[in-house]
């Protein structure tokens, strides 16, 4: 199953990392490579005599009108196999380069890249963009632990454009190693805000999409609060709640929680989701909250109101709604004296009528007398974030534990990012 959100752009890959690299790598090579190409006569001092002249009739068939670089390449192997010290080393590399540029080969232009960077002659301000390049090279080669070496020397190196930590996270994704690609991209998103900068969204969405195409349940519940964390935008909401929704195993009422969480954040968006939400939350017991999600659903195009599921859950709801009004007042009275379960049940019929206050006193009495402790929490914690008690809330849903930590977790999300 193929997640919904990502595009046939992203599906394609590393490329989008890598774009440009051709015309930047023919600039670097151009303009800063070639001032280093080898020139016996104004530097003989500095290359080896065996380099000297190895060098020179390669060279020869590169000058003139028209140059033959195939036959450069063809005849490489002679120059480099006369190297006999770094100032050789770094001119076979940019005469590599070269071969490289003018022929699209991108195994030369690697080579050229690594043979200079290898000889310590390349200018200090160059180091991480031709690691880069070496970096972007070796990736589009399927050569990822050497692209990963590359790239992180040219971050070493203070290079940041281009956005080598993507390409790197990238780079684990493509070998399958969607632990530690998630792993390093946390590590990263981590050392960005501490140094006041930004995650970029397109980490979070690629990371995403892998731990949920892995079956990665803890990962992908860890992406999907770090995506709506640092960009709370509501297609990220329903890109995160969807993909929690499908990988961890909810039973009803959790899930009903969840889809609770959807219709706060507006990203209930399927048929479906309606349904599910309406089945959780049972017409005959959540009446009042049944009737507001079953109009909404209406409004979104998502139900039409001459469905057959529509006309007959819409008349169960009807006729039960007046009713639960009418008990509540008895009904609350029971619950703050009752047992932890009807105190926990009373709660839930506050929250379908949108009394949170009240809902949120039940619930704590609910977890005072023993009821279900994570349900009671949780449940506890959503009627604070409707109250705006949203550093109460956070507090109280980190405490749930179980099979409903992820939503908890991602509600407790929910409440950082109105508090801030």
């Amino acid at each position: 199953m193929s997640l919904f959100f990502v595009s046939a752009r992203r599906r394609s890959s590393a490329r989008g990392f890598a774009s440009g690299l051709a015309m930047a790598l023919a600039l670097a090579g151009g303009a800063v490579v070639t001032s280093a190409a080898f020139a016996p006569a104004a530097v003989a001092q500095s290359y080896s005599r065996e380099f000297r002249a190895a060098y020179a009739p390669v060279a020869a068939v590169t000058e003139g009108e028209m140059p033959n670089w195939a036959s450069a390449r063809d005849q490489y192997e002679t120059v480099f196999a006369a190297i006999m010290n770094e100032d050789d080393r770094h001119a076979a590399g940019s005469f590599a380069l070269q071969i490289g540029n003018n022929l699209s080969d991108p195994v030369y232009q690697r080579r050229g890249l690594e043979l200079m960077l290898a000889s310590g002659k390349t200018p200090p301000e160059q180091i991480g963009m031709f690691n880069f390049f070496v970096g972007n090279l070796a990736y589009n080669a399927g050569d990822h632990p050497a692209a990963r070496a590359a790239l992180q020397a040219a971050l070493d190196a203070g290079y940041t454009e281009n956005d080598p930590r993507g390409l790197i996270i990238e780079s684990y994704f493509q070998q399958e190693l969607i632990a530690e690609g998630l792993a390093f991209m946390k590590q990263q998103a981590d050392a960005l805000v501490a140094a006041g900068g930004e995650v970029p969204e397109i980490w979070l969405l690629r990371g995403l999409q892998r731990a949920y195409d892995a079956d990665k349940p803890a990962e992908a519940n860890e992406v999907a609060r770090m995506l709506v964390h640092y960009h709370p935008t509501q297609q990220n909401w329903v890109r995160s709640l969807q993909v929690v929704n499908a990988v961890n195993p909810l039973e009803a009422p959790a899930q009903l929680d969840l889809y609770r969480l959807m219709r706060e954040t507006q990203a209930l968006t399927q048929r479906d989701e309606f349904i599910r939400y309406i089945e959780a939350a049972d017409p005959r017991i959540m009446s009042n909250e049944v009737l507001p999600v079953l109009a909404e659903a209406v409004a979104s195009g998502e139900l039409e109101a001459r469905d057959n599921y529509y006309v007959e859950v819409k008349a169960i709801a009807d006729a039960r709604a007046p009713q639960d009004r009418r008990d509540l007042e008895g009904l609350v009275r029971e619950g703050r004296t009752g047992d932890g379960r009807l105190a926990l049940s009373t709660g839930d019929l506050l929250w379908s009528v949108a009394d949170f206050v009240r809902a949120e006193e039940l619930y704590q009495v609910a977890l005072d007398k023993g009821a279900d402790r994570d349900t009671a929490l949780t449940r506890l914690g959503m009627a604070q974030v409707k109250q705006g008690k949203f550093a109460e809330a956070q507090a109280t849903l980190a405490q749930v534990g179980g099979v409903r930590a992820p939503v908890a977790q991602m509600w407790a999300t929910y409440a950082a990012s109105k508090a801030s």
